[in-house]
């Protein structure tokens, strides 16, 4: 069994597989590296055993969206640690090595990720990840380095290894074990925000989740769907409601998830006065399709409530949309920050 597994998840990648394997070989030393093949129509699933032999396939027969591709795809890797990195991804020498060493010294950590920048401008944070991941308790995630659309450029103000709230999907580092006991990324999801819910269960199960600022890549983005697409309004949406209906305690739910819905609502009528009409509709349907789904997730809620319990640790007290939007801030000072407790 090798130690760590570095598996890259691919639908009809064949030019991000062709531009960005080489260098995660080059710069992978003593790990596995597997594509996960998603049900791809294209040439992807020839192209890596031609040109890139040293790396394993695994072939799906369809396209189970990110959470279903990968859970399908990780039952079949046998390592103690997986690594579960985008196909967009630029890694760069000695990227892996910093964040196995802190699973391997602290045993009370369960996932990493690196700095990620952003890879058509390499000075800037990129959108998903940047440096490390937070969520204030009515649902709104923002990171270091990044609030709403606002990006930061890289002048190692986060070049530090502290805890934070979630990792960033594009490049995570996990025990295969915790992966598994959580029942591995949330298929409901489909995608967008899958990773925050495996965060928060996390936390909840009494581990932590660390942003190691020694460890770089760089990341492409919307490669699967663009930051203005209706499908990623839709699932963001959704699936923010989704994740405040699991994780809140109830003496904050009762009144935050329909003040959040009503904020909701607020932005739908904000995209369609700006033009944006079809993804004010998909908020409607995200609304909508998160009511209907309600007892489903009120099942899953109270199984999660028997197995751990809430979690607030390392949640931000504040509003960030709040912050943004009327205070003006663009980033939130480290003190404001849940503090990282090193255990």
């Amino acid at each position: 069994m090798s130690k760590t597994a570095v598996v890259i998840l691919n639908y009809n990648g064949e030019k991000l597989l062709q531009q960005f394997l080489p260098s995660v070989i080059t710069c992978t030393q003593q790990a596995r590296i597997v594509v996960a093949d998603n049900g791809s129509t294209d040439g992807s699933i020839r192209l890596v055993k031609d040109q890139f032999p040293s790396v394993e396939v695994i072939a799906l027969d369809a396209n189970y969206g990110f959470c279903g591709g990968y859970n399908k795809a990780l039952k079949q890797v046998n390592s103690e640690y997986y690594v579960l990195l985008n196909s967009d991804v630029e890694v760069t020498a000695n990227w892996l090595e910093p964040m196995v060493q802190l699973l391997d010294e602290n045993v009370s950590i369960a996932a990493v990720q690196p700095k990620i920048l952003t890879y058509h401008q390499k000075d800037e944070f990129e959108y998903a990840g940047a440096g490390g991941g937070f969520i204030d308790s009515w649902g709104y995630p923002f990171c270091r380095g990044r609030m709403f659309n606002f990006t930061e450029k890289d002048s190692s103000q986060y070049n530090d290894t502290r805890e934070v709230f979630w990792a960033s999907g594009a490049c995570l580092v996990i025990r295969s074990e915790v992966y598994h006991h959580l029942g591995g990324l949330d298929e409901t999801f489909f995608a967008h925000m899958e990773e925050i819910d495996l965060c928060w269960k996390i936390h909840r199960m009494g581990k932590q989740v660390f942003y190691c600022g020694s460890s770089t890549v760089f990341h492409v983005g919307a490669g699967t769907l663009p930051r203005n697409n209706p499908r990623k309004t839709y699932y963001n949406f959704r699936n923010g409601l989704s994740l405040i209906y699991k994780h809140l305690p109830g003496n904050q739910l009762w009144y935050k998830l329909p003040i959040r819905m009503l904020l909701d609502l607020v932005a739908a009528l904000k995209f369609v006065l700006e033009g944006h009409t079809q993804d004010g509709k998909a908020v409607y349907r995200a609304i909508r399709d998160f009511l209907r789904t309600k007892p489903d997730l009120r099942a899953e809620r109270s199984s999660l409530q028997s197995l751990f319990p809430f979690d607030m640790s390392q949640v931000y007290g504040g509003m960030v949309i709040f912050d943004y939007y009327l205070l003006g801030r663009k980033r939130i000072s480290e003190e404001k920050l849940p503090a990282s407790n090193p255990k």
